[in-house]
């Protein structure tokens, strides 16, 4: 398996795997690695560091919370769908109101972390077509919240 180079750490594909609580950890700190690599090439690519700023943090919201605490997947081995399911579901029901406004900046963080990735050879070229397929189904996201928001009464069961 080729090495990758992260803001001079070194890191393998199976540098974020993990099985344990203490693995998870050494993974977390290789994510908060990589959102750093992430937000300095925004800021060199001439992003408003604001922007920039936002976006890393989105980036870390899907990162994180999603990939590495609720999905437990490794964060560079994508799988088909995984976008989808984070911006159809699991972002819709883990907010108290939904806007199709804020998922379209996480999803744009999630374009800009997922094109970085692919540059550091995290990812494949074909990975990242079908992520950015994911990515730009606004009108199936935004169908997934008008839905989610028109559940009432038994509904919710």
């Amino acid at each position: 398996m080729s090495e990758l180079i992260v803001l001079d750490m070194e890191f393998e594909h199976d540098d974020f795997d993990f099985s344990d609580l203490e693995e998870e950890l050494r993974v977390d700190n290789r994510c908060r690695t990589l959102l750093n690599g992430f937000y300095s090439d925004l800021l060199s690519r001439g992003v408003d560091e604001q922007v920039a700023s936002d976006w890393a943090f989105c980036a870390d919201y899907y990162l994180r919370d999603y990939l590495l605490d609720f999905s437990r997947l490794n964060v560079i081995r994508p799988r088909p769908g995984i976008v989808k399911s984070f911006a159809g579901n699991w972002f819709i029901t883990r907010n108290l109101n939904p806007e199709i406004d804020a998922l379209e900046k996480h999803l744009k963080a999630v374009d800009e972390l997922y094109r970085y990735l692919q540059k550091q050879n995290y990812i494949t070229m074909e990975e990242l077509e079908y992520l950015l397929s994911e990515v730009c189904q606004l009108d199936y996201y935004n169908k997934r919240i008008d839905s989610f928001l028109a559940i009432n009464g038994d509904g919710f069961l």
